[in-house]
């Protein structure tokens, strides 16, 4: 509770304050950390600015203080209302913050412009920056099989439940948000502690995971092929790409940057879709001695999704910060929607597929089940 309120005091000074400013030939523009969002709707990106600002603040500030407002029940000993709610809410909230992501963004944005104007970095920059490592801290705290013993107490495993084989052939399945083990009597059961809708595998996971997978990847050309901003300098303008960006700072000599921009925003979302792919075309061959790497692979793949935003949000940066006429500005291209669609798309993917699904085709080993069967489990 402590590191949510202080996270909050660290959002709401973000949000007070100046964020970041610039100067050039006595030229200079100054934004607030909401700028960054709101600057986008004026060159006709609102679904961009929409992304950016639940990202880095919206969804962050309900995770806070849903966190707070499950905690202060939790400590008087009386769970405050609609804490169950609440408690689930925030499993699902988790994926789409992005203020870490945010402070990469906006390393990047200024270590591009540094070389040509002077920066001044605001209270705001700094209380941002801190807001981002007790968010983290937050999230990383909370203990969430303490909270739902504490919210809703730990009811009994089902009766003759079996260790050591799987849960689908025992019909009882694992509740993905408090992991209570629950008795599967339909296709539309819920988690008795939480009320978690319950599958023994999500209906049609691989159709959906491709679907979603060949979404990004008809979106990832637009997204490479126009220009993701558009510089205009003393009256010329020119146009770059995701990776016309990257050689640009290669050019200038800004190695580890170009390295972070082509990681994010070109290996990631590759190597994203590729490895989806792959698992979706490989479900079928699985077997007991690769399934563990392939569900590691999973997983990885899930955690890295996020990074991609790296290059929305130095647009979004970059667009609200160098505004300075026909001296210096800088507007964004179609390529912004189109990659942050990617970005969204390939996350959608990830949480669609069952990885429950790499551990169905191979059967278990009989002495495996032998010894499962002399471990009944009674609760």
């Amino acid at each position: 509770m402590a590191l949510a309120l202080a996270s909050l005091v660290a959002l709401i000074v973000a949000i007070s304050f100046p964020f970041v400013s610039f100067s050039v030939s006595g030229v200079g523009n100054r934004i607030d950390l909401s700028q960054t969002a709101t600057a986008l709707i004026t060159f006709h990106q609102p679904m961009v600015a929409i992304a950016v600002m639940m990202t880095i603040i919206v969804l962050p500030a309900v995770y806070l203080i849903g966190v707070v407002w499950l905690q202060f029940g939790l400590l008087r000993s009386r769970p405050m209302p609609l804490s169950r709610d609440i408690a689930r809410s925030l499993a699902h909230l988790t994926p789409w913050m992005m203020a870490d992501v945010f402070i990469i963004g906006a390393l990047v944005s200024l270590i591009k412009i540094a070389g040509i104007a002077q920066i001044d970095l605001g209270i705001s920059f700094w209380a941002f920056c801190l807001f981002a490592i007790l968010l983290l801290m937050t999230v990383q705290s909370i203990d969430a099989d303490w909270m739902w013993f504490s919210l809703e107490g730990e009811p009994l495993a089902p009766e003759g439940t079996l260790t050591g084989t799987t849960a689908a052939s025992q019909d009882v399945t694992g509740c993905p948000t408090c992991g209570l083990v629950n008795r599967m009597h339909d296709d539309k059961a819920r988690c008795t502690r939480c009320h978690e809708k319950l599958h023994k595998r999500l209906p049609h996971s691989l159709q959906r995971t491709w679907a979603l997978l060949f979404a990004a990847c008809i979106m990832y050309i637009p997204a490479n092929l126009y220009p993701i901003m558009t510089t205009t300098s003393l009256g010329s303008s020119s146009a770059s790409t995701i990776v016309g960006g990257v050689v640009q700072l290669m050019q200038m000599g800004s190695w580890p940057v170009a390295a972070v921009i082509f990681i994010a925003s070109v290996i990631v979302p590759v190597g994203k879709l590729v490895a989806l792919a792959w698992l979706c075309l490989m479900i079928k061959r699985s077997n007991e001695l690769n399934a563990q790497s392939r569900t590691r692979l999973y997983r990885l793949t899930e955690f890295i999704g996020r990074w991609s935003m790296v290059d929305v949000f130095v647009v979004a940066i970059l667009v609200a910060l160098i505004r300075a006429g026909s001296l210096m500005s800088i507007t964004p291209g179609p390529a912004a929607l189109a990659f942050g669609a990617v970005v969204v798309l390939t996350m959608l993917a990830a949480m669609t597929f069952d990885p429950r699904l790499i551990w169905d085709t191979h059967a278990p080993r009989p002495i495996r089940r032998k010894a499962a069967t002399k471990e009944p489990v009674d609760g």
